[in-house]
């Protein structure tokens, strides 16, 4: 999908987007096609994930379950063809890392769950243990920008979650630093949503200028993988 086309689809303002944008949009791209694919080594099947709380929300802070996560239920198995999506997502999970001065970033694939529930799963990340699934429901969209996103397909970009959170937002708290966040949709070329990324930092108005420009090259790199 072209840029032009993600911005309309996913509600991302062009005057939002530094003056150039074009040119970082495109170094960051020529930087992503050149990646290597990371090592199978470095895949993480498995994960650490905080105790959930009532509603599913997380519970306190830091607390893990006592089991990880397996990767490899949701995914069937740890075939040639996932090892391959895997690498090729953590590639660019650790190009982000290098590139940006946030603190957790996730990639998230719209699947159905072992239970036959329509989720997002989170594939590659960094930064603190986070919770593996976020169910595609109305409900739990009430409380969770990252539902949100996954249903409807349009982005949100809070540069001041206290004040987003005065204002009524909904907002899925599992730590308490995160200032700012981004969340943006994995959208195939036909438009449905396909998944989505989610990026956390410590400090306000952090998703602007060339911020915002590495996260949609990201976002556009991130799809065609995912989607292939």
């Amino acid at each position: 999908m072209l840029i032009d086309q993600y911005l309309s689809r996913s509600g991302i303002q062009k005057q939002d987007l530094p003056s150039d944008f074009s040119t970082l949009f495109a170094g960051y791209q020529s930087q992503l096609n050149n990646l290597a694919q990371a090592s199978p080594e470095n895949i993480k099947w498995q994960y650490q994930v905080p105790e959930l709380g009532e509603g599913g929300s997380c519970s306190i802070f830091d607390q893990l379950a006592a089991e990880p996560y397996d990767l490899s239920v949701i995914l069937g198995g740890k075939t040639a063809a996932n090892v391959q999506m895997l690498g090729q997502l953590q590639s660019i999970v650790d190009f982000y890392q290098q590139q940006s001065a946030s603190q957790w970033f996730g990639v998230y694939q719209k699947r159905q769950n072992q239970q036959g529930d329509t989720v997002l799963v989170k594939l590659a990340y960094f930064g603190a243990a986070s919770r593996a699934e976020f169910p595609l429901t109305q409900e739990f969209a009430a409380m969770s920008n990252n539902s949100t996103v996954g249903m409807t397909g349009k982005a949100r970009i809070i540069n001041d979650v206290g004040v987003y959170l005065a204002a009524g937002g909904e907002y899925y708290t599992c730590d308490p630093k995160v200032q700012s966040e981004a969340c943006l949709p994995l959208l195939a070329d036909d438009g449905s949503v396909i998944g989505i990324i989610d990026s956390e930092a410590f400090s306000k108005n952090m998703f602007i200028e060339k911020e915002l420009a590495l996260l949609l090259s990201v976002a556009t790199a991130l799809a065609v993988i995912l989607q292939s």
